[in-house]
């Protein structure tokens, strides 16, 4: 069982920038694509950002096309960050760390591509 636990999560202003962190640990394998989701109050739960195993592909919702960055560890593969820039209210949400074998655009934003999920980090964004 592969077992995520993000960090990075917390309070921050409009306009602000924060960094998540997620670490696979476990029973890892190779080739799994990492992906952060979020998920709003009332609402259901949501693609952000997808990465490949050797990280040559990224992945992004249009609400967040340039603004956040997905990246992973290149030595151990086994640990992805979020950085997100200039944030809005509407990013707050609690985000989720997810591991899975799906490859390709369509595949990565399909959430029962992804076997492992993490507890999640709260991000609050204040105007």
């Amino acid at each position: 069982q592969v077992r995520l636990e993000e960090s990075g999560g917390g309070p921050v202003q409009a306009g602000g920038s924060l960094k998540l962190s997620c670490t696979a640990s476990g029973r890892t394998f190779n080739g799994n694509t990492m992906a952060w989701w979020r998920q709003s109050p009332g609402k259901e739960r949501r693609f952000v950002t997808a990465i490949s195993w050797r990280g040559d592909n990224t992945y992004y919702a249009d609400s967040v096309e340039g603004r956040f960055t997905i990246s992973r560890d290149s030595n151990t593969r086994n640990t992805v960050f979020l950085q997100m820039n200039s944030l809005k209210p509407e990013d707050t949400a609690v985000y989720y760390c997810a591991a899975g074998i799906s490859t390709g655009r369509i595949a990565v934003k399909d959430a029962r591509t992804y076997t492992s999920w993490g507890q999640g980090t709260q991000v609050t964004v204040s105007s």
